[in-house]
């Protein structure tokens, strides 16, 4: 079992405890009952030049615990201050250490679009996501069947949220593109061993049709890095470490775009 499948597990188990709290039913028609909206998270990704997805994450299975002290209401504004496009807020409790109250907090006090980064694993996540203020919600290729897959891009466009359909190889993408995803991501890090190769987003960038937004995740620690996604056609990128260890965020910012 990889650490990935335990986490998808420790995410269905979750559910089942969330819905005895609050039934599926009762939540689905919480989610319906709030403004569809106009998928800004999909705007934010789409606008010209290359957009910036700016992490507020706490630990990760791969580093350990990151930001001891974990001001994620100033490092949110922060990100929004040095110019990010939009934000994706850990909820995964147990391996990153997140929290749904810090994703509901930070939509309020920022105006940039936020992703739900979580390990969605049934239709109640997408109705908690929507419920606690996200424009987007994470949907893992590997960890869910094809059906699950179709499902969960139909609910969300129901519901006005976008979905950033994540893969890590050729077969993945197939997937994503057949299902009707719009917003395909490729994980430079395998969740699955941690290892990173920097060279993914350049391959799979070919088989990705330029009218699906293309964003590469993990691994980008430079401007050169930033550079190269760049010039493969990126349209935006999405930096959790790099960032979170930056006690200046709008320096840092600069620095990846290459502005100083």
């Amino acid at each position: 079992m990889t650490i990935l499948d335990e986490i998808a597990a420790f995410a269905r188990e979750r559910v089942r405890q969330a819905k005895k709290e609050c039934p599926a039913g009762q939540l689905s028609e919480k989610a319906r009952s709030l403004p569809k909206g106009d998928f800004p998270f999909e705007k934010a990704l789409s606008r010209e030049g290359l957009s910036f997805i700016c992490e507020c994450k706490k630990a990760s299975p791969s580093k350990g615990v990151i930001a001891e002290d974990f001001p994620y209401l100033k490092i949110a504004l922060d990100y929004e201050q040095a110019g990010a496009d939009a934000l994706s807020v850990l909820t995964e409790p147990k391996w990153f250490l997140g929290k749904d109250a810090y994703l509901q907090e930070i939509v309020k006090a920022v105006r940039i679009p936020a992703l739900r980064k979580d390990f969605t694993v049934d239709p109640y996540m997408i109705y908690e996501a929507k419920c606690l203020g996200a424009s987007a919600v994470l949907l893992i290729v590997s960890i869910l069947s094809r059906e699950e897959l179709e499902q969960y891009l139909k609910l969300c466009d129901e519901l006005g949220l976008s979905a950033l359909t994540e893969c890590h190889d050729e077969a993945e993408v197939e997937t994503a593109l057949s299902a009707g995803a719009r917003i395909v991501g490729v994980n430079n890090r395998n969740l699955k061993d941690f290892s990173v190769d920097t060279g993914l987003s350049a391959r799979l960038r070919r088989q990705i049709p330029k009218d699906v937004i293309f964003v590469s995740e993990s691994g980008v620690r430079n401007a050169d890095d930033v550079a190269l996604l760049r010039e493969i056609g990126a349209d935006a990128v999405l930096i959790g470490e790099t960032l979170m260890r930056a006690a200046d965020k709008t320096a840092a910012m600069h620095k990846l775009r290459g502005l100083q």
